[in-house]
């Protein structure tokens, strides 16, 4: 019995570990890896890409300042008095010389009428000194006045002639004190502002009327220290003015001589030909040509700034190709106003013969390296931005 039990108890241990020594079953093979979808070809059109070639690089500097006319004038009062009349307005056409207003002039008058008679009383005291004069002569000869008598008599006509002369410079004082009430235009133009009324009582020397002759009308700008020996007079600038369209084109007609002591700038002069439009005191903005140098460059546009150091993407074969560039000068392409282009120091290769150098303008967006393009001749129905978004 003893020997039963213990055979009995044996038979569970051994299932186990027969259990434990039977190999496990296989595991599942893993689904096998999804295989990357082919990138999406880039269609380029017309538009899509710039050359980067050697270009005319025209390096130009910024400036912005007020027009101002060339011939300006202020019209005061040279006499103290009422402002009896002033016939002109503002915008009103003026020729040089014409009569615009007049002063109060009776006080001149008669200060002049003063003058005159006292240069008509000057007159006849130099008659008597003259008479009295030729007839001591004569009794000095004939030895009835001393010769200290004759010389008293010289004396005083020329004291008397003396004070006709002061007394008649005196009266044309006068009578030029009394032109002054009269107004006149200095300059031709047209009246820019009308600073006094009439029955207004004027000081000496007040201000009236200010006149501006737009037929000649320049640029008052600005110029940093550091260019001003680039500059050079008679350098053609694109200027654009407040209200226009289209930008004018202008020359530096002079440069002062002399610096702002807190700024250090000087200030350049910028001649326009006349427009209609242009009007003393607009505002503008433009630039002025200091050089005209070839240089292999790009639209600026092209160049991709969001990360550091700044890249571009240019087309090799087929594929999109990811280059880092060391940039240099910039500038304009042909003229100050034309597009804006920079330098490739480093980082492009050299235009492959007989074909351009394509870069992808900035238009079209990011584009990853190595994506796959197609040139199109006539536009597509979607975008190339929006083929550059699909490529990514």
């Amino acid at each position: 019995m003893g020997w039963r039990a213990g055979a009995a108890g044996l038979v569970p241990a051994l299932g186990l570990l027969l259990a434990a020594c039977r190999p496990a079953p296989p595991a599942e093979a893993p689904p096998a890896a999804a295989s990357a979808p082919p990138a999406a070809v880039l269609r380029l059109q017309p538009g899509d890409w710039v050359e980067a070639r050697p270009r005319e690089l025209v390096r130009s500097l910024d400036v912005a300042g007020p027009l101002q006319a060339v011939d300006t004038a202020l019209v005061k009062a040279r006499l103290a008095g009422e402002l009896l009349r002033l016939e002109v307005r503002e915008g009103d056409a003026v020729r040089a010389g014409q009569v615009i207003g007049r002063i109060d002039d009776r006080d001149s008058r008669l200060r002049l009428r003063q003058a005159e008679e006292q240069a008509g009383q000057a007159a006849a005291q130099l008659q008597i000194a003259e008479t009295t004069l030729e007839s001591n002569r004569a009794l000095v000869g004939q030895g009835f006045i001393s010769r200290n008598a004759l010389d008293t008599s010289v004396a005083n006509a020329a004291a008397a002639r003396a004070a006709l002369q002061a007394a008649r410079a005196a009266a044309d004082l006068a009578r030029r004190q009394l032109e002054d009430a009269v107004l006149r235009a200095p300059i031709g133009g047209q009246v820019s502002q009308r600073l006094a009324q009439p029955g207004e009582r004027l000081a000496l020397d007040a201000r009236v009327v200010e006149i501006v002759d737009l037929r000649r009308i320049e640029a008052v700008v600005a110029v940093p220290p550091q260019a001003l020996p680039e500059l050079k007079l008679g350098a053609p600038a694109v200027l654009q003015v407040e209200g226009l369209p289209q930008p004018l084109p202008a020359r530096l007609a002079r440069l002062n001589p002399s610096a702002d002591p807190a700024t250090r700038s000087a200030v350049a002069y910028l001649a326009l030909a006349p427009h209609p439009a242009l009007r003393h005191g607009l505002f503008v903005n433009g630039r002025i040509e200091l050089a005209r140098e070839t240089a292999f460059a790009l639209p600026l546009s092209a160049l991709r700034t969001d990360r550091s150091p700044p890249r571009v993407l240019w087309i090799e074969g087929d594929r999109v190709v990811e280059a880092q560039v060391k940039t240099g000068r910039r500038g304009h392409e042909g003229a100050a106003g034309g597009e804006p282009l920079v330098e490739i120091v480093e980082g492009l290769p050299p235009a492959p013969v007989g074909a351009p150098l394509r870069v992808l303008a900035g238009s079209v967006g990011g584009v990853r390296e190595a994506t796959p393009v197609r040139f199109e001749a006539a536009p597509a129905a979607a975008s190339a931005p929006q083929n550059a978004a699909g490529a990514r």
